[in-house]
């Protein structure tokens, strides 16, 4: 495939400027979480237990369960584990807990990721399992109904957050390859790149919503579309920008976007492709080709993208959703700035979810 990449429409520090003032950011606590993203990374890491033992576990069947972009998340670590030979399914916890309660039992080890550690569902979880599926926690409240029920309890350090998955998010991408890594017998020294990659993606955050806002321009609803652990990008993403920009999109698969979505094809609807491992690359950019060839709008983040807002920093294939997700940030930076309100001010929305 011969791929070209688009030209930056932001060309110099007083376009940068121009674009920021026209639409300014209001830059509450959603933005300061984004920013502390780095810091949260590197106390989730330092934190991580390394005493904890899951030999014990790692010979059953693996069933990964989370709500939102928790459930996302598990997309990141879903093929590495079948490919190592591990038995692992993914299931949203609002249907095991209603549809398929006969898989928590003796022979299945759940790993349950609730940043809260107490939202609707996992509460009734627990209730259900009730000691039958030993459970893994991974939450960022030790004091959490999630990690007194735990087995084992894998602790993220992200702090409070303001309201949309940020720090948590990341925090927890982070302690699953930490786990991933430990039940395939893998070593996990590299996980400390990531504080440093992110923070220097980070350092130029206006002038990548500066750009944002160039590519957005006209653009009426969004999807966002990756293969592989990308899934966990592309599902965070489109639930992200709805949540905190209140803007139109959807992730999905790479593949299922030909599967009927491409017929939504044109100038007002942007394709965000998240080129992801090596194995589906060219597929990926594939996409991107035809879908301008259509007449419409795609992206491809990827390391290899000209510097901006889609090059997203060099670190391990497996580590990439963990980056991957700031292009999507700067993206509803720009939508909310667009719109004139605060992104990732809730209206309607709460913190924690307590109601099914």
């Amino acid at each position: 495939v011969q791929y070209h990449e688009r030209v930056s429409c932001v060309s110099g520090e007083s376009l940068v400027l121009a674009m920021m003032q026209s639409c300014p950011v209001i830059e509450g606590g959603y933005l300061r979480d984004i920013l502390a993203q780095p810091q949260a990374l590197e106390d989730t890491i330092i934190g991580l237990d390394e005493s904890a033992d899951l030999t014990s576990l790692a010979q059953r069947q693996i069933l990964l369960t989370g709500m939102g972009s928790s459930y996302h998340a598990f997309q990141s670590i879903l093929v590495e584990l079948t490919e190592k030979g591990l038995p692992a399914s993914l299931v949203e916890t609002s249907e095991l807990i209603h549809y398929q309660t006969r898989r928590l039992d003796a022979g299945t080890v759940t790993i349950a990721l609730s940043q809260s550690g107490r939202s609707a569902e996992i509460a009734r979880l627990i209730e259900i399992n009730h000691g039958r599926s030993p459970i893994i926690g991974i939450t960022n409240d030790p004091d959490s109904p999630l990690a007194h029920a735990a087995r084992i309890r894998i602790l993220t350090h992200a702090g409070s957050e303001f309201s949309v998955s940020t720090r948590t998010y990341v925090s927890s991408l982070a302690a699953l390859a930490w786990l991933a890594d430990r039940l395939c017998g893998r070593d996990s020294r590299d996980l400390t790149e990531l504080p440093r990659a992110m923070s220097l993606y980070l350092e130029r955050w206006r002038d990548h919503v500066a750009e944002a806002q160039s590519v957005l321009d006209g653009v009426q609803h969004m999807f966002l579309a990756g293969r592989g652990a990308s899934l966990a990008t592309a599902g965070t993403g489109g639930l992200i920008t709805k949540e905190s920009a209140r803007f139109p999109a959807e992730g999905m698969s790479a593949a299922a976007f030909r599967h009927g979505p491409l017929e939504m094809v044109s100038p007002g609807m942007l394709l965000l492709v998240f080129e992801g491992h090596p194995r589906t690359a060219e597929l990926n950019a594939r996409l991107v080709h035809d879908v301008r060839s259509s007449g419409g709008r795609a992206e491809l983040v990827r390391e290899s993208a000209e510097p901006g807002l889609f090059r997203t920093p060099p670190v391990p294939t497996r580590l990439r959703p963990i980056v991957e997700i700031l292009p999507v940030q700067m993206l509803t930076l720009a939508l909310a700035a667009r719109a004139g309100r605060e992104a990732g001010a809730f209206e309607r929305a709460t913190k924690i979810t307590l109601s099914e």
